[in-house]
């Protein structure tokens, strides 16, 4: 390839020729243009306001040659830039630390404290006054917006907007992330937050197979081998997944060697981050009417759980906020991932759903309670209806398991069996349905593990960053 350094635009004058050619000033692209679509391209790029230059061309030399005004600053070979230089070998080792199994008490008891403490963990707390001081109308696109419901307060999966205004088409963006699970397993830990990402996605109507994901590492010091090890085992699980989903990863950044090193009484110590990745989804949807979103809706409708509860307690916040460790990390199951995804898709696509709300932090009480006073209605669940591997299984698994590939979803009674018989392939159970008492109501082998009214469960909700 030959190479102009001086045809590169560049934000003020004065800049050598190395500088031009090593800068990682942000916001640029190069791309590789056939010659003849030059004008099409330049064109396209001048209707969005985006600046494009020509800096140079492919050559059959072999050779990377620089120029810079005419005078030659540079010159490698390809063989030498692809095959020249030693690969780099780095040592990784990982050894999972061993699951403590958890206890579980199967008593009846009230739950509604513990609901409360984990709707106000950090991690689960309203956002609102983050997100707004952004201006998410910005060219007024929105569809699905960060916040609704029927106080526009509410927290969305997902947020779809139209980015061509006389199409119907939709643009869906997700994300999905718990550094917690990284305690137990970082591989689990990457499995579920690509599973969180596309639910997230899928919840409001995006086409599972039109959905792509982009990964964020951020890690400690990567030469050492136990945290480079922990590192690979987390990729080699977003590789695995994304294959066996058929979700490709179409972008990604790392940011390594996150540790701060400081000196204490003469001996030098270090603090790293604990190993977090942050997957975002963005899918399409072909038509933005059939959008559905996570509020309840309608008095009298049915609510199903999509999906199977495992007792996979560890990392959760439910441990976090009773200040408990041990339990099985959640996994991802793929084979059935994948299934659930499509049937609700369909379900949703056609019509039979009037809510959803993805299962995350929290489990199924977390899921239930953002929906009822998002919707400013009531819900009422029967736990026994949880579809789960235990046949009996603890009050506790049932509302806080976080078991990935999971969804609450609201029915009208008329639309059941179309519902039922869309999903007939994949895990789902009538648990409850929708009320007007604006209380959410969970039982328990005939007893109620949680009451709480909606203004309180909704303050507990927003308090902590109600800034």
């Amino acid at each position: 390839a030959e190479v102009d350094l001086e045809q590169a635009p560049l934000k003020y004058a004065g800049l050598s020729y190395t500088e031009i050619w090593i800068s990682e000033a942000q916001e640029r692209m190069v791309l590789a243009v056939p010659a003849d679509c030059w004008p099409e391209f330049s064109v396209l790029c001048t209707s969005e306001g985006v600046e494009a230059t020509v800096i140079g061309r492919f050559v059959p030399t072999g050779r990377l040659q620089l120029k810079f005004h005419d005078q030659q600053v540079g010159d490698l070979a390809m063989e030498f830039l692809h095959h020249g230089r030693p690969a780099v070998v780095r040592e990784a080792v990982y050894a999972p630390p061993p699951v403590i199994p958890q206890t579980l008490p199967q008593v009846a008891r009230d739950f509604t404290p513990t609901l409360t403490k984990i709707l106000g963990s950090l991690n689960v707390a309203s956002k609102e006054w983050v997100i707004r001081q952004y201006d998410h109308e910005v060219q007024g696109g929105s569809v699905v917006k960060p916040l609704l419901g029927v106080a526009n307060d509410g927290p969305s999966d997902a947020a779809v907007v139209r980015p061509v205004l006389s199409s119907r088409r939709g643009v869906v963006v997700a994300c999905g992330m718990n550094p917690r699970y990284g305690d137990f397993d970082t591989a689990h830990m990457a499995a579920s937050a690509i599973d969180e990402a596309v639910r997230n996605c899928v919840a409001v109507g995006a086409d599972p197979r039109r959905i792509a994901i982009l990964d964020n590492f951020c890690w400690g010091d990567t030469d050492r081998p136990e945290t480079l090890g922990s590192l690979v085992r987390a990729a080699l699980a977003c590789h695995d997944l994304a294959v066996a989903l058929g979700i490709p990863f179409i972008s990604g950044k790392d940011s390594l060697n996150n540790e701060f090193r400081y000196t204490d009484r003469g001996e030098r110590r270090s603090i790293a981050i604990p190993p977090s990745l942050l997957i975002s989804a963005i899918g399409q949807v072909a038509d933005v009417a059939r959008c559905v979103t996570m509020d309840l809706k309608q008095p009298g409708n049915l609510l199903y759980l999509v999906g199977f509860t495992r007792e996979e307690l560890g990392g959760s916040h439910y441990n976090l906020v009773e200040s408990l460790s041990g339990g099985r990390v959640p996994t991802v199951d793929a084979a059935a991932a994948k299934r659930t995804f499509t049937a609700l898709h369909a379900a949703i696509d056609a019509g039979t759903v009037r809510s959803c709300h993805d299962l995350s932090e929290g489990g199924l009480a977390v899921a239930a309670a953002e929906m009822a006073f998002a919707g400013g209605l009531g819900a009422q669940i029967d736990l026994d209806g949880v579809p789960a591997e235990d046949a009996a299984p603890s009050p506790i698994v049932a509302l806080f398991s976080e078991s990935n590939t999971r969804f609450l979803c609201e029915v009208p009674r008329e639309r059941a069996g179309e519902f039922e018989s869309r999903l007939a392939d994949v895990t789902h159970a009538r648990v409850g349905e929708v009320t007007n008492s604006e209380r959410v109501e969970l039982f328990w082998r005939g007893c109620e593990v949680v009451s709480g009214g909606l203004a309180a469960l909704k303050e507990a909700w927003q308090a902590p960053l109600g800034w």
